[in-house]
């Protein structure tokens, strides 16, 4: 978000999908100031993105009237979500200069349409992870705002179990194996 210009009090992010990369979005785009708009397929995740996770507001991309409504309305969008969809809708809602940055990696490659790219003067860009500079000071600003990524503790023999709720997903947001516990009397 640092790298992008995502961080000046007032601007509007929007962040589609709202998974394990999506939900910690949401909390580091307003401790950042930002207007956040969470977008999503599932009405659904709405009360929990805005009461839960302290998003501005809540769009479902699957309603035609919705999107057009919130057209050339953000300035940023992260775009996390990680199956094959349409990147025009996501365009479409950016203003002149928007950037849409992609977090989320499809098995397959995503379509760009370069039309709306042309006329809005908008930019697509990816990211990864920075380096050990960059990985501390995201550390240093989720310590000072209390901001940690929401997880279920598992054991390692909930794995499978795991793996089933994650294809439906049923999993609020990330799974993280206990690996100390679940060892516990096995090495001793």
């Amino acid at each position: 978000m640092k790298y992008y210009g995502m961080t000046e009090p007032g601007n509007h992010l929007g962040v589609a999908g709202l998974g394990g990369l999506g939900h910690v979005a949401v909390k580091i785009g307003k401790a950042f100031g930002l207007k956040v708009t969470v977008i999503s397929t599932s009405q659904k995740k709405e009360a929990e993105a805005i009461n839960r996770l302290g998003a501005d507001s809540f769009l479902v991309s699957t309603d035609p009237e919705k999107m057009k409504a919130a057209m050339n309305s953000m300035d940023f969008i992260i775009d996390t979500i990680s199956a094959v969809h349409s990147l025009v809708p996501l365009l479409g809602l950016l203003k002149l200069n928007g950037k849409l940055i992609t977090v989320g990696l499809p098995e397959k490659p995503l379509e760009l349409p370069v039309f709306p790219l042309v006329a809005g003067r908008k930019l697509v860009g990816g990211s990864d992870f920075g380096g050990m500079k960059e990985t501390q000071e995201m550390l240093d600003f989720c310590g000072r705002h209390n901001i940690r990524a929401d997880i279920e503790l598992i054991r390692l023999d909930q794995i499978n179990t795991a793996m089933e709720r994650l294809a439906k997903s049923d999993v609020k947001y990330r799974f993280v194996i206990d690996v100390a516990n679940s060892l516990k009397g096995r090495l001793e």
